[in-house]
């Protein structure tokens, strides 16, 4: 730390008790200063020859009074002993925690050169210039005292001088940071080599890019945003190191319990620092600060009830990010009146603002493209992927929810385009999760949800859970069954098949494909409502009872085997003349492909009894 030592004399200014002043001499005192809560018995001579200010008051005063009343004097009575002290040549030690104090001393008592050269304000001016202001500590130690100073400090320019000589130095190369940057870290030189060899000049550890932001982290926040409006004007800071800095501050300050958090004492001081830290982050899409820390930045702000504007400005910070974000970050509570665990509306709002942007960048892509004459330009990139795979890991997580209304789930579900969701089975999971917690869907609910899916998008294993969940409407289980038909037939004609020949690579397509479910399911509804009646007659005829014979029971595995010969019709594999088998050889056959492996003809329950659910 800088000082400077003012005179030479020792010190004779005595204390009598906690409020009385006086100064030790053989000539009695005949001034006495009050200020309120210390009186100072003191010479007219030494002061008045120093102090414009006095001389005005001591004129003003009658000639029997010599007593000076002075009120609000800056700095209080240890800045006025530091200006006594230096009337009488005393030894007085500036540094950078009184400095300001004795400024705004002598000032008020206008300590100029009109009055004497050499006088307290010009040394003062100097020792700021000279040495605090070439300080990086100094500087942020005598910033955050002017706080107690105001508006003194403020008029006399310190702050300003103080926050320039900061962020000037925070503009500064690195290689070229020779002091002490933290209070806790200094820079070490490397032990000197013993010998012949040469000792190393360079610095053990090379100073980082942020090491100028745990040091300003104890300034108070007005001053803190100051400094990084000053440090955002040179323009000659990176986002990411703006961003980290903010991060560092709002870790420092925030408490982390949340009644700490909104306690009367310190909500709205807590208020005051997320706004002030959401006005000062960087508005491109480099944001310094992660996703994460915004989404827990958003969250506070709502829980302390931050203004609008705020919170729209970390929304759309947190729109640029999105794909940096993981399901614990975006787990918002929900604040009244909302009656869902989650605040899904906000988020739903947040990838609408991810997806916007997003589709602004890609039919600016798109016109690039053009005018190069290419036509290979595809939707679907890295970040896209992966917010299509958290909205699907956050719709498994807010399934639970038994408030979640239906129109939620399916709003979310369907706010990110197609190309984010090459994959159905995150989609799939979070249905059957969301089927399984609300038992009241109706039959058209369960076919709206269950629609949000393509099952020609789902992988061979989900495929096969699917087509056992007996939470999934009938139909979305035939269309599973069919396709996976077509998809092993495919697999067949593909090995089989002259790689070369471009008429083996035919795919089906998606009328064709809805054509031919609409076909089986069809022709499954005649077979099921038919087997259905037979059942009935079965019942009232007495030949399901356990006491009959054995004709009878053999009749009650009629329903089991004719239901398994229509599910075994959708998984026969296809070679050409598959179309022309009949009926009674594909229920007789036993396929590899299918549905439940190792079943039997004699199974006793029907396969849409074996399905089971995912959990």
């Amino acid at each position: 730390m800088k000082f400077m030592k003012l005179g030479s004399k020792p010190d004779a200014l005595q204390a009598e008790g906690k409020s009385i002043r006086y100064m030790s001499s053989e000539l009695a005192t005949d001034f006495t200063i009050n200020m309120g809560e210390m009186k100072f018995y003191l010479h007219k001579f030494p002061l008045l020859s120093k102090s414009n200010r006095l001389q005005k008051l001591v004129s003003k005063a009658c000639e029997n009074c010599d007593e000076i009343y002075m009120v609000d004097f800056p700095g209080g009575s240890k800045a006025f002993e530091i200006c006594v002290k230096f009337c009488y040549g005393m030894t007085v030690t500036l540094n950078a925690y009184n400095v300001v104090a004795a400024c705004c001393a002598a000032e008020y008592l206008e300590m100029t050169e009109d009055v004497d050269r050499g006088n307290l304000v010009y040394k003062i001016e100097v020792f700021l210039n000279s040495s605090i202001f070439r300080s990086w500590k100094d500087s942020i130690i005598v910033l955050q005292t002017t706080k107690f100073l105001m508006p003194w400090s403020e008029d006399l320019k310190i702050v300003g001088r103080c926050i320039d000589s900061i962020a000037s130095k925070t503009s500064l190369d690195p290689a070229n940071i020779s002091w002490s940057y933290t209070y806790n870290r200094k820079l070490i030189e490397p032990d000197k080599i013993i010998g012949d060899r040469m000792a190393f000049p360079e610095k053990m550890e090379s100073v980082p890019m942020d090491w100028w932001v745990e040091d300003i982290c104890e300034l108070d926040i007005d001053l803190y945003k100051r400094v990084m409006l000053a440090v955002k004007s040179k323009g000659r800071m990176d986002g990411s190191i703006i961003g980290e800095a903010l991060k560092t501050y709002a870790v420092r300050w925030l408490p982390d319990s949340v009644d700490a958090l909104v306690s009367d004492a310190h909500a709205w001081r807590n208020k005051s620092l997320v706004e002030t830290i959401v006005c000062l982050l960087p508005s491109d899409k480099s944001v310094g600060c992660s996703c994460s820390f915004l989404l827990k930045l958003l969250k506070v702000a709502i829980l302390l009830g931050a203004d609008q504007s705020s919170k729209e400005d970390l929304i759309r910070s947190i729109s640029l990010k999105l794909h940096e974000a993981s399901v614990k970050d975006l787990l918002i509570p929900a604040r009244s009146p909302l009656i869902t665990n989650y605040d899904v509306e906000l988020v739903c709002y947040i990838v609408n603002q991810y997806v916007m942007h997003e589709k602004s960048n890609w039919d600016v892509d798109v016109a690039e493209k053009i005018e190069k004459g290419s036509d290979n330009f595809t939707i679907g990139h890295g970040s896209l992927l992966n917010v299509g795979k958290l909205v699907d890991e956050y719709l498994a997580e807010i399934a639970y929810d038994p408030n979640l209304t239906l129109s939620s789930f399916v709003a979310l579900s369907q706010s990110i385009p197609k190309s984010a969701r090459p994959i159905h089975d995150g989609l799939y999971q979070a249905i059957d999760i969301y089927l399984k917690e609300h038992h009241s869907l109706t039959k058209a609910e369960r076919k709206e949800i269950c629609g949000l899916m393509e099952v020609k998008k789902l992988t061979m294993e989900t495929s096969m859970h699917a087509a056992q969940n007996e939470r999934l409407p009938l139909r979305v289980v035939v269309q599973v069954l069919f396709f996976e038909q077509v998809r092993a037939a495919a697999s067949v004609r593909a090995r089989g098949s002259n790689p070369h020949d471009p008429s083996s690579l035919r795919t089906i397509t998606d009328e064709e494909y809805e054509k031919k479910v609409d076909e089986k399911c069809r022709t499954l509804g005649k077979q099921m409502s038919h087997l259905k009646i037979k059942d009935e007659e079965l019942r009232k005829n007495g030949n399901l009872s356990k006491k009959n014979s054995k004709n009878s029971r053999s009749g009650v595995q009629l329903l089991p085997s004719r239901s398994r010969r229509i599910f075994d019709k959708l998984w026969l594999v296809n070679k050409g003349q598959g179309e022309n088998r009949s009926s009674e050889t594909s229920g007789s056959s036993q396929s590899p492909t299918s549905l439940v492996p190792g079943d039997t003809k004699s199974s006793g329950s029907s396969s849409r009894h074996r399905r089971h659910s995912m959990s």
